[in-house]
């Protein structure tokens, strides 16, 4: 019996992990896009460290989980091998950090050099926050920038936040940031046809 084809088969993605809490959930979200056939590499932020592993997204991706700058990667450089390589990029948790660094061409990291150079690559942003970091002018400047040159954006979504209370902030859920990429995808596919 042939094997069914999944929607992201053959799809490469770099998946970024800033620090946010809901980084747990990123776990989760290369373990779908893993399972849905795609071919994942995650990049971690020093804050993402904080709160979750690299050696958890290695066990459910089976791929490299890049963590700095300063990584020697084949005599290539790190954060524009990963820009070339990826057909789609993910950042999920996109903290108000990563969101300002991307609007404002801020390269201090490997996620937010990798973000500059791919920008014209397919890009979906899942943002998280506490509701009143959401709502600063500053913020949504930066989200209409991300979305002026064609960032993606999943949410935020209504819930009970890390701090307790209950408002505008919590990340998409990893089976719905899935369904944004496979749309994503095959949009890949039917331009490439």
């Amino acid at each position: 019996m042939a094997k069914q084809k999944s929607k992201l088969d053959g799809v490469k993605i770099v998946l970024g992990v800033s620090g946010g809490i809901a980084a747990y959930k990123a776990i989760d979200l290369a373990s779908k896009l893993t399972a849905s056939g795609a071919e994942v590499r995650t990049v971690l932020t020093e804050n993402a460290l904080h709160l979750v592993g690299a050696k958890s997204f290695e066990a459910v991706t089976g791929g490299p989980v890049h963590t700095s700058m300063w990584e020697q990667e084949e005599f290539r450089i790190g954060h524009i091998n990963l820009a070339d390589w990826a057909d789609v990029v993910i950042v999920a948790p996109a903290t108000a950090n990563i969101l300002g660094k991307f609007a404002n061409g801020v390269c201090d990291d490997l996620l937010s050099t990798m973000l500059c150079a791919c920008w014209a690559k397919p890009m979906l942003f899942a943002p998280t926050m506490n509701d009143k970091m959401w709502t600063n002018p500053a913020v949504q400047e930066n989200v209409k920038f991300a979305e002026r040159i064609g960032v993606e954006l999943i949410g935020p979504r209504q819930g009970r936040l890390a701090c307790g209370t209950e408002g505008i902030g919590r990340m998409a859920e990893p089976q719905e940031i899935l369904e944004a990429v496979e749309k994503i995808s095959a949009g890949l596919k039917h331009k490439r046809k």
